[in-house]
């Protein structure tokens, strides 16, 4: 069977898709997996053993130069091959038996709807990101009943296996990271010398940021409190909120640190604990196995947070937030989360170690 999996982005997006892609694996050792997926969400998914075949799209790219002869060129190339995979000796390849579009949007509607499937598999009407999606699907599955995303996204993963039972289904997060990647984490732990807590200032959307003197002062507490200091975590766009949220610390024991995806989350597997907001390298942390205080402001933890029930979200009960998801607002209240709040959530989790 071939099985072609549409998750485009982003990268905390992808990161929840991964279980369903290691029981897709697991129950179905010889299917040929493939996935399509945003160029720049796709290093985390690059030699991940769940899957044969990763197939890099850029549609912010396409969308520049709509009309241009390498933008159609590629477009015929990346979807052709989302439509019947690579050829082998020669021979042309077999066509795609099941897409499954964990991602509920117009543009990946008309990826799984490219690929000629048979079976085009997504989300019931009421979880699609947006509604009109469904025309391009042959089967819906039901997951409102489902609060967190994995859950949801592995009831689609389900759907496509034959006897595969309805229980309880362990996390998998295969993510393969290479011996130069945990060679960069063990420099940086050799110059720190001490246990260390992750600290990731950024969230993609301005409504998702704590402010970076308060994890300044967050650090502090950990240096002085528990002998822990903090590497300052930080994706393209973001050196100067870490450098900010360094220059804050009054003990100096926030360092800075850039990192690709993959040496990032040799870097988690190693952390005694991550603090920040909702944002990929908070799902990386979590998928890692790291210790979590999540500051949730416009998004739902039940459906985005981590899921060890011994992590922690922290979040304000507004009379906005449900269903929030604003990527820009008038105020900034569900943001405006007390430091002790934090440390004293940080005190409960790391006592569950």
């Amino acid at each position: 069977m071939r099985i072609l999996i549409v998750k485009l982005s982003s990268i905390g997006d992808v990161v929840h898709t991964l279980p369903a892609a290691a029981l897709l694996r697991r129950a179905m050792p010889g299917a040929h997996i493939s996935w399509v997926v945003e160029r720049r969400a796709s290093e985390i998914l690059k030699g991940s053993p769940a899957i044969d075949e990763l197939i890099e799209i850029d549609t912010r790219a396409w969308r520049k130069k709509a009309l241009s002869k390498e933008t159609l060129a590629d477009i015929r190339s990346k979807l052709g091959r989302a439509r019947s995979g690579p050829s082998t000796n020669g021979a042309k390849a077999a066509q795609i038996d099941v897409a499954i579009d964990f991602q509920g949007l117009i543009k990946s509607g008309i990826v799984t709807l490219a690929t000629g499937a048979a079976r085009r598999i997504g989300f019931e009407t009421g979880e699609l990101r947006e509604k009109a999606s469904r025309v391009f699907l042959s089967e819906q599955v039901a997951t409102s009943h489902e609060k967190h995303v994995i859950e949801k996204n592995i009831a689609l993963a389900r759907s496509v296996i034959e006897g595969e039972p309805s229980g309880e289904t362990r996390y998998e997060f295969p993510i393969h990271v290479s011996p130069e990647d945990d060679e960069y984490a063990e420099k940086i732990i050799a110059r720190i010398q001490s246990p260390f807590a992750i600290i990731n200032p950024g969230g993609g959307w301005p409504t998702k940021l704590w402010a970076t003197d308060r994890y300044g002062e967050v650090a502090d507490w950990l240096s002085s409190e528990r002998k822990m200091k903090s590497i300052v975590t930080f994706g393209p766009g973001e050196e100067r909120m870490a450098e900010a949220v360094a220059a804050s610390s009054q003990s100096g024991s926030a360092q800075p640190a850039a990192s690709t995806l993959k040496q990032y989350v040799a870097l988690a597997r190693r952390a005694s604990l991550f603090v920040g907001g909702d944002t990929g390298p908070l799902h990386l942390a979590a998928a890692s196995g790291t210790p979590i205080v999540g500051i949730y402001g416009p998004t739902s933890p039940e459906r985005n947070g981590p899921f060890d029930d011994k992590d922690i979200a922290i979040g304000r009960d507004l009379w906005c937030r449900t269903d929030c998801h604003r990527r820009s607002c008038w105020h900034w209240e569900c943001m405006d989360i007390p430091v002790s709040e934090v440390v004293e959530a940080i005190s409960s989790r790391l006592s569950k170690c």
